[in-house]
């Protein structure tokens, strides 16, 4: 039980960094924030709202790897460096890919919608 409750404060530690240091978080929590209350309105059942929203989680829960993977590159060495640069280009395209999945997800479902599909 102990475990859990440190693995639960370090997460939150961690949330809370994530949204004080990194404006690519917060747009993600405002994303998340508009989509829950729009999977429900466009969603017409549970598993197709959760989906929805566990896309938006989906590009958050990537974001925090990428920064993860920033933070401890810099730590490293702040002097340019191909290879960590590389690493920090694989950390964005994971990032981008992520968001490629929520707006397909997103797309489908607005088309649903509105009856395009």
């Amino acid at each position: 039980m102990k475990r859990i409750v440190r693995a639960t404060i370090n997460s939150w530690r961690g949330l809370r960094f994530a949204l004080a240091s990194e404006a690519a978080f917060r747009q993600e929590v405002l994303a998340l924030a508009v989509s829950i209350p729009l999977a429900f309105m466009i969603a017409a059942d549970s598993l197709a709202r959760a989906v929805l929203i566990a896309v938006v989680l989906l590009v958050m829960l990537t974001e925090l790897v990428n920064t993860a993977i920033e933070k401890l590159a810099d730590r490293v060495t702040l002097d340019r460096d191909f290879q960590i640069g590389r690493v920090k280009d694989l950390g964005s395209a994971a990032v981008a890919l992520s968001i490629v999945i929520a707006v397909l997800f997103w797309g489908h479902a607005l088309a649903v919608w509105a009856g395009l599909l």
